[in-house]
């Protein structure tokens, strides 16, 4: 499926330094990227490699330096942050589900922010929570689900806007072997439907299941696998 279409999502010379105490840290390095619609990328490499810092260059949650990502052709840099959602989506290692809420509130609310009526809002909610399975669980605060459960809720909050690109950061890192695979599976399913999926990750399962793996090290690609 990955070679019936161009590019949905492209990283030009992406360059970006964090300041710190200690000094200017670079974490990435002139790295070009290419991924299309249908295509689930694993991005690899240790600790401290820049994985985070580009996931979240292509995700809009951070702007680089220097270079430039477009997804379906658009400058996330040119677009409002709450329109990047549209074009990127990203899912945390964390979740960031927020306690007080139920699961369909959870991805209801970033629908809410970006403008969705209340009214639109709800049912697109719901149908993203029945992508990922978790229907029946709707209701449920984050309490009352498993990790593997509210990391799908993250997932479906990132589809509910329907993104071209969904961007993961580590997202089966605090979840058990079988939750793990369960996340896994889902996030090689999703390209099926045509998304893009970038995932950075230290599981080798979630890795084999990509179309395409890039490892980086010390904020460069170092190694391709077609």
């Amino acid at each position: 499926m990955s070679g019936r279409n161009g590019p949905v999502l492209q990283a030009r010379g992406l360059e970006r330094v964090h300041p710190g105490a200690g000094g200017d840290v670079t974490a990435l390095r002139g790295v070009d990227l290419e991924v299309r619609a249908g295509e689930l990328l694993a991005v690899t490499g240790p600790s401290g490699s820049g994985k985070t810092t580009l996931l979240h260059c292509l995700a809009g949650l951070d702007d680089p330096d220097r270079g430039t990502v477009l997804v379906r052709g658009v400058a996330l840099s040119d677009l409002p942050t709450h329109e990047r959602a549209r074009h990127a989506a990203v899912v945390l290692q964390s979740g960031n589900l927020l306690g007080v809420l139920s699961a369909v509130e959870n991805v209801e609310v970033p629908l809410l922010l970006a403008g969705t009526s209340p009214r639109r809002a709800r049912p697109l909610a719901l149908a993203a929570l029945d992508r990922v399975g978790l229907a029946a669980r709707a209701g449920h605060r984050p309490a009352a689900l498993s990790g593997g459960e509210q990391q799908r809720v993250a997932i479906a909050r990132a589809l509910a806007a329907e993104p071209a690109v969904l961007v993961a950061d580590e997202p089966t890192a605090s979840l058990d072997a079988a939750r793990a695979a369960a996340v896994a599976d889902l996030l090689a399913e999703l390209p099926r439907a045509g998304v893009a999926v970038v995932v950075a990750t230290h599981d080798p399962a979630v890795a084999a299941r990509a179309d395409r793996r890039v490892a980086l090290s010390d904020g460069r690609v170092t190694a391709a696998t077609p």
